[in-house]
């Protein structure tokens, strides 16, 4: 059975007992426009609203009267063994919702034992988090031409991980218009609006902003190249994030050829895609629709998991979108996924309770999973499959 990573939970911790739990007290600490870019995705919402829809249409058939008292959810993957069956996926900028949070969420993930994402759109060097929390992954948005890509990607590989993702699904920025009605931008602009929201969130400007500032000095975006990338506040930031829509499978080839260690592609949602990765000598895929906020409307991975679980060969098939119970990570699991990535509720849990914070919410869904993994009547992840669930609705 799982064991809680904390011995105590700190008590304005306590009230908050599932990962939804998370959001209401982050919209509580943040700053209007920083709580929005995380909560917000593309469009109307369709695709994000999908991600949780799609769990709803799955019921389970559970077995009893099945010893369950020497049950595990510990996972293996890539090799490697975790104690559960999910991570966190890659969040960028989340050094500004939580003091260094990229450092908080990998600190968290090392002590529990399962992996950390960290994001390319991130504001502390890759080189302190593979530091700090060696066994960390690094997730990249391909620069604009192959030599910077190159030179990307040995500096991760000089840092230290063994695992690179490299997200597809960026051919060019959603349409985030929830961005723009909350105040976000890129770059961040100073104005009133801003400072009122700021200072109307005390917490969040001396425990986040005013420390950061002091000890680190302006946030810059750190890791989108080999060198430094530009201040948040500098009018040319959006430099940083230049044209990928030439970007092609030619790409990733180059970069298998370079990159030694294991090599995954994030954002897949069709079985040819999956098929053209597993000849280019792909590890693994991550099923994902980028959380909604990306394509508006696109396919939900839950729905997508199947077919190409189908098609991955000898892959390793993951996926991200919708995750907020242990039961939603067993339904992944049913449907093809041999792992699953959490995002917005660990972002959230570090906003408001640091390392802490993201520690209390990996245990509780790791104890999600571990109580349904019993009620299912299954001793281990690998278990779970299609026998033990019902579709209850949508389409056959």
């Amino acid at each position: 059975m799982y064991r809680a990573i904390g011995s105590t939970t700190p008590r304005r911790l306590r009230p908050i007992l599932a990962l939804d739990d998370f959001e209401p007290a982050a919209r509580r600490k943040l700053p209007r426009p920083l709580f929005g870019y995380i909560a917000g995705a593309a469009e109307t919402n369709a695709a994000y609203r999908d991600n949780r829809d799609a769990f709803a249409e799955w019921a389970f058939r559970p077995r009893y009267l099945i010893d369950v008292s020497r049950r595990s959810i510990a996972t293996s993957l890539f090799g490697q063994a975790y104690s559960a069956p999910f991570g966190i996926a890659p969040m960028g900028i989340s050094a500004i919702m939580a003091y260094r949070g990229d450092l908080v969420l990998a600190r968290a993930a090392a002590a529990a034992g399962i992996p950390m994402v960290m994001s390319g759109s991130s504001l502390i060097p890759m080189e302190e988090v593979a530091h700090a929390a060696p066994g960390s992954w690094f997730q990249a948005y391909l620069p604009g031409d192959e030599a910077r890509i190159a030179k990307l990607v040995a500096r991760v590989a000089a840092a230290g991980f063994g695992t690179l993702v490299l997200t597809v699904d960026t051919t060019t920025m959603g349409n985030r218009e929830n961005n723009i009605r909350t105040g976000f931008s890129t770059p961040l602009k100073p104005s009133l609006r801003l400072a009122w929201d700021g200072a109307t969130r005390p917490l969040w400007l001396w425990d986040t902003l005013w420390r950061t500032l002091h000890r680190h000095g302006m946030p810059h975006f750190e890791n989108n190249y080999a060198e430094r990338g530009a201040p948040i506040i500098a009018r040319h930031v959006e430099r940083d994030f230049g044209a990928r829509d030439h970007l092609n499978w030619t790409h990733v080839a180059g970069i298998r050829r370079q990159w030694k260690g294991r090599l995954v592609v994030k954002g897949i949602l069709r079985a040819e895609d999956a098929r053209r990765a597993a000849e280019e000598g792909i590890d693994g895929v991550i099923v994902s629709n980028h959380g909604g906020r990306q394509l508006d409307g696109a396919i939900s991975a839950l729905r997508a998991l199947p077919e190409i679980r189908a098609a991955a060969g000898g892959m390793a098939v993951m996926m991200d979108g919708g995750i907020r119970r242990g039961s939603d990570v067993l339904k992944a699991l049913a449907l093809g996924a041999d792992f699953v990535f959490v995002g917005r509720p660990f972002l959230y849990a570090a906003a408001v309770g640091g390392e802490a914070g993201v520690r209390h919410g990996i245990d509780i869904l790791a104890q999600e999973v571990d109580r349904n993994l019993a009620l299912l009547g299954c001793l281990s992840t690998r278990e779970v499959g299609m026998p033990h669930l019902q579709r209850i609705a949508g389409a056959g």
